[in-house]
């Protein structure tokens, strides 16, 4: 096992992170931008390391500094927690250079999976279903009008180095077809500096069905069940759960094996998420996340297994110890973000947090890096928390997220909270009949 690991992130996943290594008897060192020196990660790491200003490119994105925070500190592992570097495959490469080991999958694999059209071939290629699309990057609107033609409008346009909804527009029609393409290249090119598309048929009414696995790289792997993230805004998850209302325990079943199967496969190592849109019965890849989830909570919920102790254990070399017989699913898991924003535009709402009060209880969770008297930073992303609640079945579970919610009190700035208490209350939320298109058009009611 390790003996110190660095943990390259900030927030609330610094923080969770930090409490399992401690678990495991590990030392910790904190990075920090000069805009979290009062962060909570910072304050109870055993060593911290300020890596720069607040700007993310000049402190968390900055790879020499982060190596030689390693380096002064003796670090010999380096959790990257998600966003920021976490699925950069260079930066693992510089860790393995220097005999530091990365936390996650292999360089390899976090390219592979990195680029959506490589990850595509490969899923197919492992027994993985896809959603129909191009061969490959399309690279002129007659190429894009004759695949869409073939499949049939709408199309969904997406960048090959895509995430969170940049560089993804829809074409409900041939005469759609010149403008979205031209707006996703120029999104792709200003947000990942590669305007590189394709094209996939646009799923109506899908829903958000994501696998989470764990491998050790040595060929053993496990899938944990499914989570439904289909109230998203902007392609922006607000609400998951675990296990999903669309599914029954064969189809669970079905698609778990599959995955596991191809990650054996591949000898994929650590956590790692696939993701599908699931319509009509059918499941269609469409990435893989190289990570750990935001949402990984509601998993460890249902499955009691701690996913950042088994990241840490099989980057360390060990195999991994638990066979898919030894995972049950146990109740439901609801986890809601808590982001500084404002419930209905969502702007952002940095600012000083004048009281703070989280709720508890049995089978109520709160993971969060802020306090009273913190001061939300302008520079980063507004999730400040995450509410999960388990219950024994869905409606136990949608009745303490209600009263979890009535609970929960944060003033001086705007948060989603009162969003949630909006939508606990919708018949559609309490019966499970929503897909991805759900909150976007909730929230376009006058």
């Amino acid at each position: 096992m390790f003996d110190k690991v660095l943990i390259a992130n900030r927030g609330e996943i610094a923080l969770r992170i930090q409490r399992a290594c401690k678990e495991l008897g590990i030392s910790t060192v904190a990075v920090h931008s000069t805009a979290d020196a009062d962060a909570m990660h910072v304050r109870l790491a055993d060593e911290s390391v300020c890596i720069g200003p607040p700007p993310a490119s000049e402190s968390y994105l900055n790879i020499p500094r982060l190596l030689a925070a390693c380096e002064i500190t003796g670090a010999d592992a380096v959790h990257p927690g998600y966003g920021f570097l976490s699925e950069n495959a260079r930066f693992a490469e510089i860790l393995e250079d220097h005999n530091i080991t990365f936390i996650g999958p292999t360089s390899e694999h976090i390219r592979i999976m990195g680029d959506k059209i490589e990850a595509k071939e490969t899923a197919k290629k492992l027994g993985i279903p896809v959603v129909p699309g191009s061969d490959g990057a399309v690279t002129s609107e007659t190429q894009a009008m004759k695949v869409a033609k073939e499949m049939g409008f709408p199309v969904l346009i997406k960048a090959t180095a895509g995430g969170g909804g940049r560089g993804m527009k829809v074409a409900h029609s041939a005469q759609d077809l010149s403008v979205a393409l031209g707006t996703a290249r120029s999104e792709a090119k200003a947000a990942f500096g590669n305007d590189s598309v394709y094209i996939e048929k646009y799923l109506t009414r899908p829903r958000h069905i994501e696998i989470q696995v764990l491998g050790d790289g040595q060929g053993n792997a496990i899938h944990l069940g499914e989570r439904d993230c289909s109230l998203q805004r902007r392609h922006q998850k607000v609400w998951e759960e675990a296990p999903s209302p669309a599914l029954n325990a064969a189809a669970r079943a079905k698609i778990g094996e599959t995955v596991a199967v191809a990650m054996r496969k591949l000898k994929y190592r650590g956590a790692g998420t696939v993701e599908f849109l699931f319509e009509d019965g059918e499941f269609y890849f469409i990435e893989m996340n190289t990570r750990l989830q935001v949402e990984h909570p509601v998993t460890e919920a249902i499955t009691g297994i701690d996913l950042v102790l088994e990241q840490l254990r099989v980057a360390s070399g060990a195999t991994l110890t638990l066979r898919q017989e030894d995972v049950t699913f146990s109740g439901h898991a609801i986890e809601c973000r808590i982001n500084a924003e404002n419930a209905r535009t969502f702007r952002p709402s940095p600012g000083r947090i004048t009281y703070w009060h989280p709720p508890g209880g049995l089978g109520v969770r709160v993971d969060s890096g802020v306090y009273q008297g913190y001061s939300i930073p302008p520079y980063y992303d507004s999730l400040i928390g995450k509410l999960i609640v388990h219950g024994k079945n869905r409606n136990e579970c949608l009745m303490r997220l209600k009263r979890a919610l009535s609970e929960f009190v944060i003033d001086g700035i705007e948060t989603t909270i009162p969003l949630f208490n909006e939508l606990i209350r919708q018949p559609d939320i309490a019966n499970g009949l929503y897909d991805i298109h759900w909150l976007e058009k909730f929230l376009g009611k006058p």
